[in-house]
């Protein structure tokens, strides 16, 4: 059977222990593959800095359950779409080991639920901070919106520039990346997607 993913998990396969060691001799394999043999003066602490780096904040998010950021929440008579325009992320392509960055924008139909806004954009900083794929990451979002909240719908846009088509291949410096995923209502109901684009298209760009 194929093994089904967890959206928190940000990836199918079981993931080991974070290595500082094995980051750090990574990257001294790194660097004398590219030609840098000569660890002096100013690459001298190059793997130190590579693996404190990578340990602490590029993939903090593997060791931050986002479920557990939505589990305090408040019930409310509310109904309308709430709205979270702009969220700022930045992640790290799983194809190139290279970053790409953008916004977000996500909004719920709460359905009794409400949850603070703050714990959105924090959602989406934990499950960025994983190597990600841009069209995953925006699925994760809403999945985990859907499973924690349980609303009657949750869409996420995401606009972000890769740097693994600005600095490598097609080389197109202007290109972005905009990606989005529905759950419940917004699957069915055209209309709704339309109203939710309109309300935050004005921050894309």
């Amino acid at each position: 059977k194929r093994r089904r993913s967890d959206p928190a998990s940000g990836t199918r396969r079981r993931r080991g222990p974070l290595d500082r060691d094995r980051l750090r001799r990574g990257a001294r394999l790194f660097l004398a593959g590219i030609g840098e043999t000569d660890l002096g003066r100013e690459l001298k602490r190059t793997p130190e800095r590579v693996a404190d780096a990578w340990s602490t904040e590029i993939v903090a998010g593997y060791r931050t359950d986002p479920a557990r950021l939505l589990a305090t929440t408040f019930r409310a008579r509310e109904d309308g779409m709430v709205v979270v325009s702009a969220i700022p992320f930045a992640s790290v392509c799983v194809h190139h080991l290279l970053p790409f960055r953008g916004t977000a924008h996500i909004a719920y139909l709460p359905d009794g639920r409400l949850v603070g806004l703050s714990k959105i954009a924090r959602v989406v900083d934990a499950l960025a901070r994983r190597l990600q794929l841009q069209e995953r990451l925006t699925r994760q979002v809403v999945e985990c919106l859907d499973a924690s909240l349980r609303p009657k719908g949750a869409a996420c846009r995401m606009e972000a520039e890769h740097l693994c088509m600005t600095i490598r291949g097609a080389r197109q410096k202007e290109s972005r990346v905009v990606t989005s995923a529905y759950t419940g209502a917004f699957t069915r109901d055209a209309a709704l997607r339309a109203e939710f684009h309109r309300m935050t298209v004005r921050h894309a760009g």
